[in-house]
């Protein structure tokens, strides 16, 4: 297979981080950004540098999940690096990267950390989440609903939290309000996703006091004070709102 990679970027109005975004992705072979019709200036940010614009129609979708495949499938190398608009990709992952795949025994999928802000400030090196985001292109899909990861064809593995600064810095820094109504619709939309599950009083129950302990114990969020502890609690009422609006639908469907 040929050691070549392709970034690829979903946009729609993501002139805030946009060029930040592009200016850490470089030095990889291809970049391609796949917009859903912008209205601002997040076209033209993405020709000045140099990136490979295709388009996936608007229409009535509210993220970027429907046009991911496209997106992939619209790249011409055989390995693809996906990013968010508001992400950056360090240099030591960009050399990770390209190490790998020059090996031997290199897997068809990495799971990547990411490291996130909150309230104004980087999180613990412990509270890094992962996202499936590099893999081979071909027979790669990635289903149309919120919070998926890519189906890939062949093994997947994480790549260590423990190396150093081996990662994507995700710049999003919600406030509190802004995350109520995200939440709202990410959750609406988690539903679609869960109908199957026969959620009950369990569920109400476990799965965010779950969630919380993750969060904060496993994840290592107490080591931020106050900010790891609100970040918890959030992450529980996550899970309770999609329980909730599940046995919801369902009674309303009966």
């Amino acid at each position: 297979m040929e050691n070549k990679i392709s970034v690829v970027i979903n946009t729609y109005n993501a002139e805030e981080h946009l060029a930040e975004c592009l200016e850490a992705v470089k030095g990889f072979d291809e970049v391609v950004v796949c917009d859903m019709e912008s209205t601002d200036h997040t076209v033209e940010i993405a020709q000045q540098y140099g990136a490979r614009v295709v388009t996936f129609p608007k229409a009535d979708h509210k993220s970027a999940e429907p046009a991911r495949t496209f997106a992939i499938q619209s790249a011409t190398n055989p390995w693809v690096l996906v990013v968010d608009s508001d992400e950056i990709v360090t240099p030591q992952l960009r050399q990770y990267l390209y190490n790998r795949i020059e090996t031997p025994d290199c897997p068809q999928g990495l799971y990547i950390p990411r490291r996130n802000m909150f309230m104004g400030k980087w999180v613990s090196s412990r509270s890094v989440d992962y996202q499936l985001r590099f893999f081979i292109r071909e027979g790669t899909v990635w289903p149309p609903y919120v919070h998926t990861f890519p189906t890939v064809q062949g093994r997947v593995e994480r790549i260590p939290a423990s190396l150093n600064n081996v990662l994507i810095e995700h710049l999003e820094d919600e406030t509190t309000s802004q995350w109520v109504t995200k939440v709202n619709f990410y959750t609406d939309n988690e539903v679609d996703k869960r109908m199957n599950k026969n959620y009950g009083w369990g569920a109400l129950l476990w799965r965010p006091v779950w969630r919380f302990f993750k969060k904060y114990v496993l994840d290592g969020a107490y080591r931020d004070g106050r900010r790891g502890l609100i970040r918890s609690q959030m992450a529980a009422v996550y899970q309770f709102m999609i329980v909730a609006k599940v046995i919801e639908r369902k009674l309303r469907q009966n």
